[in-house]
């Protein structure tokens, strides 16, 4: 594994938002799941794709908050532009589960 300094790290603006909108993305390669997070007034909303349609579904995810890299370009995934990458980690099927705070906390909220 590869070290990385602490300013390597601070390089990447992972933030909390909170999920206002989802529904399906049939047109996706793979299952996927369009969601639009808010990440607060500095940043707003923003969308995304994410393959996560084995552990939720749409209408359940409005009004969760997720963790997401906020820094990267935007990226053209078929149809539709993903301008931020919701983070999660594979269950022991390889399904992903995403990570959130186990407490509310305000949208936008930097990671340390």
């Amino acid at each position: 594994m590869a070290e990385i300094t602490f300013d390597d790290f601070m390089k990447v603006d992972i933030r909390v938002g909170t999920v206002t909108r989802a529904e399906p993305f049939p047109e996706a390669r793979k299952p996927a799941i369009k969601l639009w997070v808010d990440f607060g007034a500095e940043i707003g909303e923003r969308k995304t794709s994410a393959q996560i349609t084995v552990h939720y579904d749409p209408e359940a995810l409005v009004g969760r908050q997720v963790m997401a890299v906020v820094n990267f370009p935007p990226r053209q995934i078929g149809p539709f532009m993903s301008e931020v990458l919701v983070l999660g980690v594979p269950d022991e099927n390889g399904a992903i589960v995403l990570l959130s705070p186990d407490q509310d906390v305000p949208d936008g909220g930097r990671m340390h």
